[in-house]
């Protein structure tokens, strides 16, 4: 299925002492080629800072306080990044949004990672529109493909992050204990979980 182009209209609210500054960014999402995500991924600042991570430990997701930093990355930099193993498999799509001409978030999708099971596979919003409903509309997308291609589970290797972790578990995703062994081997820090879709 093709998505069509849409626009969502983002309203951003920033205290400035008595002041209130109000922004809107026309936010555009559409399909994209994997040839422009390759090309393009870069746009996307995706630093970031954290005080918790998430472990699995004896069947249970467990928070740790821990400081993390993850850089901005280089063009170079994204193409050693695991999720790009799956840029040639069949039938692999991606979805990006955009303010303007930047691209500034994108979510990508492998279907068929088992018989019923398809993957989202990356999911990436730029470090100044996060948190305004950017990701969770690719996801929105990126299940309507998936149900739509006859899958029953979604699955993802979610950044063991609290931020990761809790946006998927608010979208319905649940910690597996089953974790699919070539994920796990991928990335064995990564909390591996499934989203029943209906």
């Amino acid at each position: 299925m093709n998505f069509p182009q849409t626009e969502h209209r983002i309203f951003q609210e920033k205290s400035l002492g008595s002041f209130l500054l109000w922004k809107i960014d026309m936010i555009t999402f559409q399909e994209i080629s994997l040839q422009e995500l390759t090309n393009r991924v870069a746009e996307i600042d995706v630093s970031e800072h954290g005080t918790v991570v998430y472990y699995w430990i004896g069947n249970e997701l467990k928070p740790a306080p821990e400081e993390w930093d993850r850089p901005k990355r280089t063009r170079d930099s994204w193409k050693n990044d695991s999720w790009t193993t799956v840029m040639n498999l069949k039938g692999v799509k991606a979805w990006g949004a955009f303010n303007g001409e930047q691209l500034v978030g994108v979510i990508v999708y492998r279907p068929h990672l088992t018989e019923d099971t398809a993957q989202l596979a990356a999911l990436f919003t730029d470090k100044d529109h996060r948190r305004m409903g950017i990701a969770s509309r690719l996801t929105q997308q990126l299940i309507q493909q998936a149900k739509d291609d006859g899958h029953s589970k979604l699955y993802v290797s979610a950044t063991p992050s609290e931020s990761a972790v809790n946006f998927y578990i608010s979208h319905g995703f649940v910690p597996t204990q089953q974790a699919h062994p070539g994920l796990y081997e991928l990335e064995p820090e990564d909390i591996h979980m499934i989203k029943t879709l209906s």
